[in-house]
């Protein structure tokens, strides 16, 4: 066993605290730094799914990318979802942390691993975070394709490279794509960025519909994989990391991915 302190330590060197934004809640949000933790189970959320599943499984810890306490909490209801699911929690022992925006940002976190999916090279930042000492950090990503693709064959790459069963897409005629920007999760906020740095296509998850109509407005492809399939994709990853920066610790640490979590949404044909 190793205690939670070391985990988190590990954590911390993957994805610096000091790189999530200030709205955001990462680090150890359930448990103890003392505690000590045999085997932890990865996930992109602590929903009643993982929560069952690390109990079944015997976990003593989750490392989750999205935080299971986010908002303020003024009262713990055990009728209500996250005041039951939190119950359980403690009540197994089971410590809960996240690493949310700062893996976001993170060399090799969330939007690293969607760009090395979708096959890009040459990238550089996209949504610039912070610059300090000449170092550069950024949500989400550009690169380019080693060769132009149509549109609708890029989008059928994404499906494919990202295992989900459909995207969206909304296209502008006749413009091939060679420039990709990505941004894992949400990021529907940053399209005017996307087009100023001369993306031919955007591709993140959550896309509303007039976000959309204003991509297209402005002369660029956007396509929606899904919020679960832009970010998934990092949680192998990410329990690799753990694992070898957890290596040379003195303690057995067994280290999994949840096979139980799923895509809240289905696709009815």
């Amino acid at each position: 066993m190793l205690s939670c302190q070391l985990i988190m330590n590990a954590l911390e060197r993957i994805a610096p605290r000091r790189l999530a934004e200030d709205w955001d809640n990462p680090g150890l949000l359930v448990g103890s730094y003392a505690q000590k933790v045999e085997r932890v189970l990865v996930a992109l959320d602590v929903d009643d799914r993982v929560t069952e599943e690390a109990i079944a499984r015997g976990a003593d810890m989750i490392v989750a990318h999205h935080p299971a306490i986010f908002r303020g909490m003024k009262q713990l209801r055990t009728d209500l979802p996250l005041g039951k699911r939190l119950a359980a929690l403690l009540t197994h022992g089971i410590a809960v942390a996240a690493a949310h925006t700062n893996l976001d940002v993170a060399h090799g976190g969330v939007n690293d691993v969607l760009a090395a999916h979708l096959g890009l090279e040459k990238l550089s930042s996209f949504v610039i975070s912070s610059q300090e000492e000449g170092v550069t950090e950024s949500l989400g990503r550009m690169g380019v394709l080693p060769a132009p693709l149509a549109i609708e064959d890029f989008a059928r790459t994404v499906k494919e490279r990202l295992g989900v069963s459909h995207v969206r897409l909304a296209a502008v005629a006749a413009r091939p794509v060679r420039r990709v920007a990505v941004c894992g999760g949400a990021g529907a906020e940053f399209i005017d960025n996307a087009v100023r740095l001369g993306a031919d296509v955007y591709v993140t998850g959550d896309v509303k519909y007039h976000d959309a109509q204003r991509a297209v407005e402005q002369g660029m492809h956007i396509i929606d994989a899904g919020h679960f399939g832009t970010e998934a994709p990092v949680l192998p990853v990410l329990a690799e990391q753990l694992r070898a920066e957890l290596a040379s610790e003195h303690g057995e640490i067994e280290i999994f991915v949840t096979d139980t979590q799923r895509d809240v949404f289905d696709v009815i044909i």
